[in-house]
């Protein structure tokens, strides 16, 4: 359960999102943090400044009227502003019953009595436990004179990580509700994403298995899974074909290879046991007997070359080819079948080009080309042979008045094994077709029902 694709792709999910959420956490709560202490030393400059102001002022008009010292109301201004208020400097100010409370430099640690700019710090009063941030305001009854004393405005730090905890609590919150609601997609996302692939690995079991007409599940979509689903089932079909391929190859073969077999073995023992007895028919039979060896060979000859040819281990050899000559013998190879059949057997060649190429496999072609023609095409036919060499290459066409190929079938004839009437091995195009691959060319096919066929060989044109 853990290490199926369903699980892990939901806790992927889950811990990207959290590590996300950890990362932005920390990052907003640190920018939080100096925002929320510059926010609060900007409060705490402007509360010194005014408090400071509004003493001096009010000292200035006390002066000026031969009055005691004004009042300092700092309980009611700390109750106002919700800060500490503190005073370092000359001994100015009434009793305690103003609420100010007095420090000395020593227990705020910092000089801030001298000093003539606003100084911002951190620091513990007497008497408390809390650390405070603090702001000193200089205080000066004229501008330019020296400070007599300094006026510290603080907060308690407490407040600012109460803040903090504010900000980290609902944070939190929303990453519970944020999981939730991803944990959710994410478990919906991996079902719509694992399901199909599911379904694909039991299909993929049940080929191992060698059940290839499994149902493959249909994907909706135009997807990578959909595109696996589509690709899958298009190999469960040709695996399929291919296995009906190999039996009916199997039991094409082994009819092809008995018969010839049978006729060598029954004119050998009617030779031995001296059964044929008259030179004419024994040399008939001797005859018989290399014919059907010449067949063997021919189908062994198709088996190995596809071999060679799949497991690219074909040699190709280079010599300068008289293609019209090649043709011609092509050409005479047939024409005693063509005579015996009625079939209008006709070659025509516009030049004789020599080009550089391996002449034996170029026969080959050819044959295999002319020995399909011939199979299909009907008594009292037509085939022709033509030969051209034009644009760079040289072409050799095969036409033939036989049943034409349909549109599906025309992709079906170059494989290998496979027959459209269930008769011979299904070699001769797929090995034609694979041999003027390993020489540069290609087969092209012309072909419709009705109308018969043309296959036409191309090669370059590397001329002599």
């Amino acid at each position: 359960m853990l290490r199926s694709l369903r699980f892990r792709l939901p806790a992927l999910f889950l811990a990207a999102i959290a590590l996300a959420f950890l990362v932005s956490s920390v990052i907003a709560l640190r920018l939080f943090q100096d925002h929320t202490r510059a926010q609060s030393l900007n409060e705490l400059r402007r509360e010194a400044q005014g408090i400071a102001q509004l003493y001096v002022e009010s000292a200035l008009q006390t002066a000026d009227e031969n009055r005691a010292a004004p009042v300092f109301a700092a309980a009611k201004l700390e109750a106002a502003t919700g800060d500490r208020i503190f005073y370092v400097g000359a001994p100015i100010f009434p009793g305690d019953e103003s609420g100010l409370t007095r420090l000395t430099q020593a227990e705020v640690g910092v000089d801030v009595r001298g000093a003539n700019r606003v100084i911002t710090f951190e620091f513990t009063p007497p008497g408390e436990t809390r650390s405070y941030l603090a702001v000193s305001q200089p205080l000066r009854l004229e501008e330019g004179t020296t400070p007599f004393g300094a006026l510290i405005v603080a907060k308690p730090q407490t407040e600012l990580r109460d803040a903090w905890l504010t900000l980290v609590s609902r944070l939190a919150f929303a990453f519970l509700i944020g999981l939730a609601v991803v944990g959710a997609l994410a478990w919906y996302l991996s079902r719509r994403i694992t399901a199909p692939v599911l379904a694909l690995s039991h299909a993929a079991d049940q080929i191992a298995e060698g059940r290839y007409g499994v149902e493959v599940p249909h994907v909706r979509g135009g997807d990578e899974i959909s595109h696996l689903a589509d690709r899958f089932g298009q190999m469960a079909v040709r695996l399929a074909e291919a296995e009906e391929l190999e039996r009916n190859f199997l039991m094409t073969v082994s009819h092809e290879l008995r018969t010839p077999l049978t006729a060598i073995r029954g004119h050998v023992a009617a030779l031995r046991e001296g059964v044929v007895t008259d030179p004419e028919l024994a040399e008939q039979s001797l005859a018989t007997v290399a014919e059907e060896t010449e067949r063997l060979g021919r189908l062994v000859g198709d088996v190995l070359d596809l071999a060679k040819l799949d497991a690219h281990r074909f040699t190709v050899l280079t010599e300068e080819v008289d293609m019209d000559r090649l043709c011609e013998r092509a050409y005479s190879t047939f024409s005693d079948e063509a005579r015996r059949r009625g079939i209008a057997y006709e070659r025509r060649a516009a030049g004789a080009p020599v080009i550089v190429t391996d002449g034996d496999r170029v026969l080959q072609i050819i044959s295999n080309l002319l020995s399909n023609a011939f199979r299909w095409t009907p008594d009292g036919g037509r085939i022709n042979l033509a030969l051209e060499a034009a644009n760079g290459s040289v072409t050799v066409d095969v036409l033939d008045s036989g049943p034409g190929i349909a549109d599906e079938e025309q992709e079906r004839i170059f494989r290998p094994f496979w027959s459209r009437d269930g008769r011979g091995t299904g070699l001769g195009l797929p090995i034609a077709r694979e041999l003027a691959l390993a020489l540069g060319g290609r087969i092209e096919l012309d072909s419709a029902v009705g109308r018969g066929s043309r296959f036409r060989l191309v090669l370059p044109a590397r001329l002599v």
